[in-house]
Order: structure tokens, then C-alpha cells, then sequence
């Protein structure tokens, strides 16, 4: 007798178009029994299906075909520990996205093009292999008269030659220098665009190819996506400056060249849609370009659209001089491989919009679905730590949970916000962002949370704060502080509301802008020396803490900061000789969200995995003695390393690192700016938050 199905939650073509919002309902308990055959999709066909393990597990159902798929937007291995057999096959899906470009700055600045793609098929050998995957940063916008930055790769490395599969980072926009002339977009995967000018050749600037399109990976298994940027954007006699739109993977960048308003100039290129998530979305879109129009010309008073596929609003904005109102470049969005947003202004803050981080999805068949959805949102996976099989929702990036089961539902969460930036010279690191929860042991408090209704009006609303950008080294004599994180949260009808507060911002040099003390945050920032004290931690000390204060700079002798505070312990303390403190523990998820075959978290002490919310090392000046993230013999928890120098007094120089996305750690503090240093170089990043959502199958 055959199974007739049902679907419980959204379809395929109905679910939310972000990577880890809403997604597809599966089949209910009574349609899972037909795939619960001995590894058999049907009567008659055996065999068992490829195991893997890596990155943050989904697995969904399409027209009766089961998937898992393994979403990595941090670094990481997609190890196969066993092959497929019988009907099952050994061929796995990839979708490759590389970093974006940063958006143009002054004058009239181009959106930043998309990272390159790739899409296609690979076929496993039988036996087990592992695969590196390395993600690619995107690239960072421009401060003032520059071009962005380009992207980073992506790439993955196949044992089995080996062979290299890489989607080049995108082209960053480009920048007029003299505010008539410009220059060329960035070339990448797919190209930044150009500047937007006023007067006809020579004083031109052009578009920055697309070098990713029909590029295949080794032996032609994989397919190349990227487009070139919009332009060239010339307006002769014209008073507005309009910046060409960033490529995209889907599309070429728009041009800028019309005096007259248009929906569609300088808005960047759109991405290329994909299910291979379970969600369809777009991934690779161009930012815009800038846009400066005076009081008296017709025209919109904002920057262009980025492209689908997570590309970052242009800036500019309407003003009677170069000084009038403006924004920044918006940055692409986080694991999208989207580019940034142009900027029009000549300010410290009014800056191009950084690129989108990348992203690898590597998907296959499986067997059967070992447990019953209750709800959608996330990437949805089972798992069994000894006290009974749970469904795990696992949000990346900001999305809505719905209980689509019928009846009320009990839910325990872990809600991680974003993780403070480092500061600069004698420089301290960020704090992770605050943690709270509602699973006893875990936190010092426990926050509950009524049961989540069924049905869409009591859909709860997932919030993933964005990890703070790193602080821009200033001129001598002084530093800049860090940022704090940005906040991470549930909130729905009734009484659901839980927040976790950002990590503090990590102190600089005292003066003006810095007063080098640590700021406040889920976890407090490290204070600079000369002895400033460390950040505060909310709710510290009491039963519903989210996190420990940052430690305190050095005394007068030496250069060095404090570390951030993390979830798990206090920032550690500078001291002297010149020994920056290293950044707070961090804390290691509960037993339900440590899978073996997820990757969620961070290494930890004693080796362990699963770890998040470490604080930021400290920084120095011509020090050495750098301090690690996340704890003394780290880094760990992802948490970002100190890092400083004096080329010249003989110390090199050693940039800071940044905290894991999704993790919610601190960055490191980065050191002096002296000779030899780049006005360029920032802090640490901190990492961005996560959401996770258990329950009973």
C-alpha cells in the first residue's frame, strides 16, 4: 500500500528568500514513515546515503527527494566519512560565492561588484575524504579618496590531485580623484563600477570587468558566474555625479549615465538565484553606486539599490557642497558575497560600505528524515545528545520562527549578539556579545520564554546582530575606539521578548576621540593604557548576567591594553613588561547543539568544539606579547588576537585579527600607528551572533 502526503508549513516556492529565514515545511510524520525504510526512498531500491559532517546542517524535502545541505559562512571542512551506496548516489552539489567588493568613496563613488560564483556537481570518491573550505572576507570600502577594496577568494581545496576550486573576490568601486576624472572599477569575479564624472573623454572612468563568468573549476565540474560593473558614467554640463552600480553574478551593473531621475541607474547588478539551501534566494548582488545632486537639480536625494543577492545601498545624498548631507555606503550583506554600497562624502565616517562575507553550500540525497519538524525558520537539522531526539533551528542570519505543528510548543534557545570591534595604538580588544538563555547550568541566569503558539500570527521574529566593524587607525597622537556589537533577539506576540546586548567596544589611546576606557556591552570592552578600566557587562554581577567585563589597560610604563570580556571570565589585565591581556573565556554550547556532524561554534580549551562569545585580545605598541582571543594559550571561541608593533624600534608589525562570524566574539585590539604602519589599518572585527532553537521531535 502507498503513502499519499501531506505538507506541513510553506512550500518551496512560498518560503522566505533568506538564507536562513523561513524556509519549506517537509513531509509530516506520516508521509517521514515512507523514507523511514532502511535507508530506502522507495520499495525496492536500497542502499544507505553519503555521511558528512561540517558547517551548519538543513535537511529538507522537495517533490518527495530528501536533501541535506551543509552551509558554511566561516572556514572550515566538509569531511565524507562515509559513501554512498546502492541507489543512493556519491555526487554532491556545490554553490561557491566569493567575498564582495567595497563600495567607491570620494568623489562619486561606484558600488563594489558581487564575489564571483560557481555552481555545479562533484562526485565523491568511496573512500572518505575531507575538503578545506576556505570562506572569502569581503573587501573594504573606501575611506575618502580611494577605490573599495577587493574581495576575498572562496575556495575549495579537493584532496584528490589536488585540485582548487575558487570564486575570485568582487571588483571594488571606483573613485573620481579630482572629481571630473576617475578611474577604472575594480576587476573580479564580478566588476566594481565606476565613478560617477561630469565632463566628456578623457576624464572618464570605466567599468571593471567581470572575471568569473564561464570560468569553470578543475576538470569543468563547476559553472562561472560574475558580470561586469556599470558605466561609464559620463554627464557633460551636467551637475549631478551618479556612481555606477557593482556587477552582479546574475547581471551587469547598472550605468549612471542619465541626467534625468531613473529606476534603474547605478543600482547594481542583480545575483544569481538558488535553492540548494531549501530557501530560494539570491546570492551575489552588486552594490550601488553614490549619487550627488544639488538643491537645484531634479533627482532622488539618496545612492542607488544594491542588486538582489545582498548588495549594499549606494550613499551620497542631496547638498549644496561637498560637505552637505550624506551617508555612507551601505555594506553588503553578511554571507551573500554582495557588494558594497558607494559613498559620495570626504569624512572620516562617511565612508563605502564594506563588502558581504562569502558563502559554500554543498548539498546531497539522504535517506530519510530521522525526526518530525514542528515549526520552519533556519537551517533545520536532528540530533540525539542521551536525552532524546531534538529538532535544532539554527539561525545565521535574521529570519522568523513559526510553529506549524497545531498546538502550543516549548522551545529552549541560545540567543548570542554580535561581538565588539578592537580600538587602536595601546589599543584593547572587543567584547563578545551577551549570551542568554533558557537552559538551566548553561548562563547564571535563566530566562524563560512562554510557549510559541501555532500558527503564522504567533510567529516569533529572529534578530542576528551584526558583529561591530573594525576602528580606523588615526593620526598620532591619538586612537579610536572600537564599536559596540549590535544586538541579537526574539520577539513576538504577547509576552516573547528576549534581548542579548552587544559586546563592548574594545578602548584606544586615551584623547580625542578615544577616552580609553573599555565600553560597555553583553560583555565589557578592554580598557587602554594608561590603567583605564575595562567596559561593564550587562546584568554583572547577578543571576541574570549576559557576560564579564573587559580587563584593564597597562600603567604608565607600558603600551598595551586590556582584553574583552567574554560569556565564560573577566578580559585579562595588561601588566607590565608590555603584555597585553588576552581576551575573556568564552562558553560552550548545551549537549543538544553539539553534533558531531555541525560545526556551530568555535574550538575551545581542551580542544573541544562548540565554543562562542570570547573576547578580543589586547594590543600594543611595540610589544610582542599579544594577547589571544578568547584565553590565555588561545585564540579560542573564535575570538579575534591582538595585534600592534613599531617597524621602527625593530618590532614588526602584526595586524589584529577578527572574531568568527556567528560566534559572537570580540576582535582584537591593533597597536600603534607609527612609521612603517598603513593610515589604513583597522582593529578586529567582532564576529556576528547566532540563534539557536531547540525542541522535542
Amino acid at each position: 500500500m502507498g503513502y499519499l502526503g501531506r505538507r506541513i508549513g510553506k512550500s518551496q516556492d512560498t518560503g522566505n528568500p533568506t538564507a536562513d529565514g523561513t524556509g519549506a515545511g517537509i513531509l509530516d510524520l506520516f508521509t517521514n514513515g515512507y523514507f523511514q525504510r532502511q535507508g530506502n526512498i522507495a520499495p525496492g531500491f536500497s542502499g544507505s546515503a553519503l555521511v558528512a559532517t561540517g558547517g551548519v546542517i538543513s535537511d529538507y524535502e522537495v517533490s518527495g527527494t530528501v536533501y541535506r545541505a551543509h552551509i558554511f559562512t566561516s572556514t572550515g571542512t566538509f569531511n565524507v566519512t562515509t559513501a554512498a551506496t546502492g541507489f543512493f548516489p556519491n555526487t554532491v552539489e556545490y554553490l561557491v560565492v566569493a567575498g564582495g567588493g567595497g563600495g567607491g568613496g570620494f568623489y562619486h563613488g561606484g558600488g563594489g561588484g558581487a564575489g564571483g560564483t560557481l555552481e555545479g556537481s562533484i562526485t565523491i570518491p568511496a573512500i572518505p575524504t575531507s575538503h578545506t573550505i576556505t570562506i572569502g572576507g569581503g573587501g573594504n570600502g573606501a575611506v575618502n579618496s580611494v577605490s573599495g577594496s577587493t574581495g576575498t577568494s572562496t575556495t575549495i581545496l579537493d584532496p584528490r590531485g589536488p585540485a582548487t576550486y575558487t570564486a575570485s573576490g568582487g571588483g571594488g568601486g571606483a573613485y573620481a580623484p579630482t572629481g571630473a576624472g576617475g578611474i577604472t572599477g575594480g576587476s573580479g569575479g564580478s566588476g566594481g563600477g565606476a565613478a560617477g564624472v561630469s565632463n566628456p573623454p578623457p576624464n572618464t572612468s570605466t567599468a571593471g570587468p567581470g572575471t568569473q563568468a564561464n570560468q569553470p573549476g578543475p576538470n569543468g565540474t563547476l559553472t562561472g558566474y560574475g558580470n561586469p560593473g556599470g558605466g561609464p558614467a559620463v554627464f557633460p554640463n551636467s551637475p549631478q555625479f551618479i556612481g555606477g552600480g557593482g556587477g552582479g553574478a546574475g547581471g551587469s551593473g547598472n550605468p549612471g549615465n542619465t541626467p534625468t531621475p531613473a529606476p534603474t541607474r547605478g543600482v547594481g547588478g542583480t545575483g544569481r538565484l538558488s535553492s540548494i539551501t531549501g530557501i530560494t534566494t539570491h546570492y551575489a548582488g552588486g552594490g550601488g553606486g553614490s549619487f550627488y545632486n544639488p538643491p537645484a537639480a531634479p533627482g532622488p536625494s539618496t545612492g542607488a539599490a544594491g542588486g538582489l543577492g545582498g548588495g549594499g545601498t549606494g550613499g551620497g545624498g542631496t547638498g549644496d557642497s561637498l560637505n552637505g548631507p550624506g551617508t555612507a555606503g551601505q555594506p553588503g550583506t553578511y554571507a551573500t558575497g554582495g557588494g558594497g554600497g558607494g559613498t559620495e562624502r570626504y569624512s572620516p565616517t562617511l565612508i563605502g560600505g564594506n563588502g558581504g562575507s562569502g558563502i559554500v553550500v554543498v548539498r546531497y540525497q539522504i535517506a530519510q528524515l530521522t525526526a518530525q519538524q514542528k515549526a520552519t525558520g533556519g537551517a533545520i537539522s536532528y540530533y540525539n545528545d542521551g536525552s532524546g531526539m531534538k529538532t535544532i533551528h539554527t539561525f545565521t542570519s535574521s529570519g522568523t520562527f513559526t510553529n506549524t505543528s497545531g498546538s502550543s510548543l516549548s522551545i529552549e534557545y541560545v540567543v548570542v549578539a554580535g561581538g565588539g570591534s578592537g580600538g587602536t595604538w595601546s589599543a584593547s580588544g572587543g567584547g563578545a556579545g551577551g549570551v542568554v538563555s533558557n537552559i538551566p547550568g548553561f548562563m547564571p541566569g535563566v530566562t524563560p520564554i512562554p510557549a510559541v503558539g501555532a500558527g503564522a500570527p504567533n510567529a516569533v521574529t529572529v534578530n542576528i546582530g551584526a558583529g561591530a566593524a573594525g576602528s580606523q587607525n588615526q593620526s598620532s597622537p591619538y586612537g579610536a575606539n572600537g564599536s559596540q556589537g549590535t544586538l541579537s533577539s526574539l520577539s513576538g506576540p504577547g509576552p516573547i521578548s528576549v534581548t542579548a546586548v552587544g559586546g563592548g567596544a574594545g578602548a584606544g589611546h586615551p584623547g580625542t576621540p578615544s577616552p580609553g576606557v573599555g565600553g560597555p556591552g553583553g560583555s565589557g570592552g578592554g580598557g587602554a593604557h594608561p590603567a583605564n578600566p575595562g567596559g561593564p557587562a550587562t546584568n554583572y554581577p547577578g543571576p541574570t548576567q549576559q557576560g564579564y567585563p573587559g580587563g584593564n589597560g597597562a600603567g604608565t610604563v607600558a603600551g598595551v591594553g586590556g582584553g574583552g570580556g567574554g560569556a565564560g571570565g573577566i578580559g585579562g589585565n595588561a601588566s607590565n613588561p608590555r603584555t597585553a591581556g588576552h581576551g575573556g573565556l568564552g562558553i560552550q554550547l548545551p549537549s543538544m547543539f553539539q553534533d558531531p556532524k555541525s560545526s556551530v561554534g568555535a574550538p575551545g580549551p581542551g580542544g573541544g568544539g562548540y565554543w562562542v562569545a570570547g573576547g578580543g585580545g589586547g594590543g600594543g605598541d611595540a610589544t610582542d606579547q599579544f594577547g589571544t582571543g578568547g584565553g590565555s594559550g588561545g585564540p579560542y571561541a573564535g575570538a579575534g588576537t591582538g595585534g600592534g608593533g613599531y617597524p621602527a624600534g625593530g618590532y614588526p608589525v602584526v595586524l589584529a585579527t577578527s572574531g568568527k562570524e556567528n560566534t559572537g566574539s570580540g576582535g582584537g585590539g591593533q597597536g600603534y600607528n607609527g612609521p612603517g604602519y598603513s593610515p589604513g589599518t583597522v582593529s578586529g572585527k567582532g564576529g556576528s551572533g547566532i540563534v539557536l532553537i531547540a525542541y522535542p521531535s
